[in-house]
């Protein structure tokens, strides 16, 4: 990309800058203003509008909606879908069985959470927030960090560029060019979801990952049906393990009954997997074909599908919270609990604290410094009292698979729960998700089922009911840090994984006279950086692309 001189940016002054309109940005906006209503407080979304990029199961432990808004209830929070039944099953290819809730930990019971749309319940912290006063720019990507040096020579973030429109695709400012502003605040909340750009590269430049076990990825996809009346159970929670992926990878599935005969079915492929021609999307589709998911299926109507990276390090792989200037909140650190498969909860629970901890340092007079009562409270607290609980889950589900997991985890976490403390210890994670990656050589490629239109469905027919749209004259947002390597050494060595583990059909070796070459299809882009968390090479760097382009997820 040609580079051009950076233009004049106006800037903006902000007590709180907050990066992200999901659940930890806005939980850290109301209570910002709770706390002191006269804080100017900025929340920047690179969604077309809030909640379009939002992308969640989910069943909601509504632990942080009490402590943020305890009269949620009264206010008409979409939170309405008590879970009413649990279920949890282990599949075979023609049959499953249901492991009764009397052994699973209690942690793991869903007795008293909520089945919801987070799309849905951001607006509707949106909406709270700006009655307090608030300021939520949506369609404002944040493209940049704005980096200044303290007095001591250790460098701080100063604030973020956001609203840079109208590039072109050479990186050249094209006839309609926006440089976008400056927005600099005393803290800088870093809430993008997980993997975010600017939250690599303040984790990369600072060293917050020093002396921790390195995060750990899944690929969640979902697809929001409507059924029939009769197969609908209001409130119905399903969990599922083992087919179709067996020995290939970890993962599982969740269908949720919400309302309205929606069922929200979803699957999650854990991204450690070694077998570089695993194809994550194809196991979701052959996973519908399943006689107890078909049976739901059949006769009813896919309405959206969507997709996104989940973090699965938990507490090992949890980075410095604060660094001078700012915090990361949420899935920009990590913390999600992956047995329970929830992080909506503790995401507002990271969004209060790190509130807390700005406005007391606001009121003491201080300013660009490290918030580290946030990560104390993070750590000490609730946060950190449900992941560790959950520690030794993902390392000993990585190393043994799934039934001996099953059993250890299952220990370790009734050990938790009735002392405070895990038999096994902590278990490290190892190598990152890039890294597991095994060479094709040692691999068979996997014959998988076509689609049948009906209960399965090719990627880019279903990337179309992610309602994504990306400007196509703007730089392609996925960057190569080497353009030959794709062919020269990711198609010899690992069979090019990318044309398989991305979920929305962006990358194709396509074969012409001159022979093999990687093709880039950005605009089908959902922004899940599954291809800048899975590339064996690490060579695709995902970066945002222009504020309001990408997926626009309805109520997902």
């Amino acid at each position: 990309m040609t580079s051009h001189p950076r233009p004049f940016r106006e800037s903006m002054e902000y007590d709180v800058v907050i990066v992200g309109a999901g659940p930890s940005g806005l939980s850290a906006a109301i209570r910002l203003k709770q706390v002191d209503p006269d804080l100017s407080v900025v929340v920047l979304e690179k969604g077309s509008e809030v909640g379009a990029h939002i992308l969640s199961g989910a069943v909601l432990d509504p632990v942080g909606l009490d402590r943020l808004i305890p009269d949620w209830r009264e206010r008409g929070a979409p939170v309405r879908t008590a879970v009413t039944d649990d279920n949890f099953y282990v599949l075979g290819a023609a049959g499953q069985v249901r492991v009764p809730n009397w052994p699973m930990p209690r942690l793991m019971s869903n007795h008293g959470n909520y089945i919801v749309s987070m799309g849905r319940v951001c607006r509707w912290l949106a909406e709270q927030a700006e009655e307090l006063g608030v300021e939520i720019f949506p369609g404002m990507a944040a493209s940049e960090v704005v980096w200044a040096q303290n007095e001591d020579g250790t460098e701080r973030v100063k604030g973020v560029v956001a609203g840079e429109m109208g590039l072109l695709s050479d990186g050249t400012p094209g006839p309609h060019y926006e440089p976008g502003m400056e927005l600099h605040g005393k803290y800088v909340m870093i809430g993008e979801g997980v993997r975010g750009s600017l939250a690599k590269e303040i984790i990369n430049k600072l060293n917050l990952s020093q002396g921790h076990e390195p995060q750990k990825y899944g690929l969640g996809m979902k697809e929001i049906w409507e059924v029939r009346p009769e197969k609908f159970h209001q409130g119905r929670v399903v969990h599922t393990m083992g087919w179709p992926l067996g020995r290939n990878a970890g993962g599982g599935s969740f269908i949720y009954h919400d309302e309205d005969n929606l069922v929200m079915v979803g699957f999650v492929v854990h991204l450690n997997y070694e077998n570089p021609y695993l194809y994550p999307y194809m196991e979701f589709q052959r996973f519908k074909h399943h006689p107890m998911v078909a049976d739901l299926l059949e006769g009813g109507k896919r309405i959206s599908y969507g997709a996104r990276a989940i973090s699965e390090g938990g507490w090992q792989s949890l980075p410095e919270l604060s660094f001078n200037g700012g915090v990361l909140l949420g899935c920009s650190a990590g913390m999600v609990n992956v047995p329970r498969i929830k992080g909506n909860h503790n995401a507002m629970l990271s969004g209060i604290e790190a509130a807390n901890a700005a406005a007391a340092a606001i009121a003491a007079g201080r300013a660009g410094d490290r918030l580290t009562d946030y990560d104390r409270a993070v750590r000490e607290g609730e946060i950190g009292r449900d992941l560790k609980k959950v520690r030794n889950v993902k390392p000993a589900w990585s190393r043994h698979g799934l039934w001996p997991s099953l059993v250890l985890g299952g220990m370790d976490m009734w050990g938790a729960g009735l002392t405070g403390r895990n038999i096994l210890r902590t278990w490290k994670h190892g190598k990152t998700d890039a890294e597991a990656t095994g060479k094709a050589r040692d691999f068979q490629p996997i014959d998988y089922p076509k689609p049948d239109g009906k209960l399965s469905f090719d990627r880019l027919t279903n990337v179309a009911f992610s309602f994504t749209n990306h400007e196509e004259s703007q730089p392609c947002h996925l960057r190569l840090k080497d353009p030959t390597v794709p062919i020269a050494v990711n198609l010899p060595e690992y069979a090019e994984p990318a044309q398989r583990y991305c979920p929305a059909g962006v990358y194709e070796v396509v074969e012409d006279a001159s022979g093999p070459r990687f093709v880039i299809n950005f605009q089908n882009c959902v922004h899940c950086k599954t291809c800048d968390i899975k590339d064996p090479s690490q060579n695709i760097v995902w970066t945002t692309p222009q504020g309001g382009d990408g997926p626009n997820y309805p109520n997902m």
